[in-house]
């Protein structure tokens, strides 16, 4: 497997970007494969690593946790690049779905965390994604919107037809 190649700290900067939210050490050790003493040494190596850089991102520690947040610093050029009122949580979500292109509501939940109900409404209601009753299964299926791609910028696809 090629995970066993990449270092602790690389697992873990992958388990978090890809978790999108704050995990505990707990879970992270759960989540590396490994015990709670390698995974707080491997943390702080790569928070340090993340301090020598030049780069956007940062490592934080919080009381619930630790995550991979857009430094602090750069708040000013979030709110003028992104021309919506979301949250970091429901712009992360809908960054998912974006990736996915069309993505089950109980997966989604299960890669962004219960916290993802709340951002779906959220984005429902911005009106930057639709859902839609599976034809079979109980869950939804969540998609981007026309909104979503003039919002962004993004195009629709080849399936979505000329304008």
């Amino acid at each position: 497997m090629a995970t066993a190649d990449l270092s602790l700290p690389a697992r873990l900067e992958a388990i978090l970007y890809l978790k999108g939210r704050c995990l505990s050490l707990n879970d992270l050790s759960e989540l590396a494969r490994c015990s709670k003493e390698d995974t707080e040494l491997a943390l702080i190596t790569l928070m340090a690593d993340y301090a020598h850089r030049d780069t956007a991102l940062e490592v934080r520690q919080e009381p619930e946790g630790f995550s991979l947040q857009l430094r602090t610093d750069l708040a000013e050029l979030v709110v003028e690049l992104v021309p919506v009122d979301l949250s970091t949580a429901s712009l992360r979500t809908l960054a998912t779905v974006a990736l996915k292109k069309r993505i089950l509501q109980s997966e989604l939940v299960e890669l962004r965390g219960s916290g993802a109900y709340d951002h779906i409404k959220e984005l429902i209601e911005q009106g930057f994604i639709e859902r839609r009753r599976q034809s079979e299964g109980r869950s939804f299926w969540i998609s981007l919107t026309e909104k979503f791609h003039r919002t962004f910028a993004v195009k629709a696809g080849a399936g979505a037809g000329a304008g």
